[in-house]
């Protein structure tokens, strides 16, 4: 089993800056694929990023120019750097990993998850 944690969600105003943190633990292991998504209000939960285990990364249109993710192995945690942010970009953001060094787009595709952290852009 993998525990995540995610970390870093608050208040921001449009323009700002945020970088969610999510920590791993238990049967952790550098050769997991990760992913960020988003859920926002009355909408299905989204990709925002994904990266393999050999740091290949992968991006929603919507995020690509300003989010990075990124990913310390020695740490066992994934980043997600969020600049420019937009109202658009509210929503709870949520850690995944998957059991394959290879990123995946689906959710279903994931076999872990965090309890996930709140991001609000405000106008």
């Amino acid at each position: 089993q993998v525990q995540l944690v995610e970390s870093g969600g608050g208040l921001v105003q449009a323009g700002g800056s945020l970088r969610l943190s999510c920590a791993a633990s238990g049967r952790t292991s550098s050769n997991y694929a990760m992913g960020w998504f988003r859920q926002a209000p009355g909408k299905e939960r989204e990709l925002v990023a994904t990266i393999s285990a050999y740091a290949i990364t992968y991006y929603a249109d919507s995020v690509k120019g300003r989010f990075t993710i990124s990913r310390d192995n020695a740490k066992n945690t994934v980043y997600l750097q969020m600049n420019s942010l937009k109202p658009e970009d509210t929503a709870v953001y949520y850690c995944a990993a998957r059991n394959s060094t290879a990123y995946a787009l689906g959710a279903d595709k994931f076999n872990y998850w965090g309890q996930g952290t709140q991001v609000t852009v405000s106008s």
